[in-house]
């Protein structure tokens, strides 16, 4: 889905790492959420409250899930992460990305 309709947008942006990672928040009337941002080249770490499905829209990175060895992902892929975990990311380059929450 290349378009989201009837969505309400928070304006203030979600900023971490120094501005090098940064989202907006997209509210639907159902109640889910997702996360709309970019991720700038670098290594990070994230935790989870919710399982998250990351969709990589443009980019490479790879990713290291809970258990798991580093694994390549490139724009037009996703991966899901479990909630209550972290996270670790070496963005090689500009990534543009989608965050959905997801009730288990």
């Amino acid at each position: 889905m290349s378009q989201f309709d009837n969505v309400s947008l928070i304006r203030e942006a979600n900023i971490y790492f120094d501005g090098k990672v940064t989202s907006r928040t997209v509210l639907f009337a159902d109640g889910t959420r997702k996360t709309l941002g970019i991720m700038q080249p670098g290594e990070y770490e994230f935790s989870t409250r919710e399982k998250e499905l990351m969709e990589i829209l443009a980019g490479s990175l790879k990713v290291k899930l809970p258990g798991e060895d580093w694994q390549q992902i490139n724009g037009g892929q996703q991966f899901y992460v479990p909630a209550d975990a972290a996270f670790q990311v070496k963005v090689e380059t500009v990534s543009d990305y989608c965050c959905s929450y997801l009730a288990d």
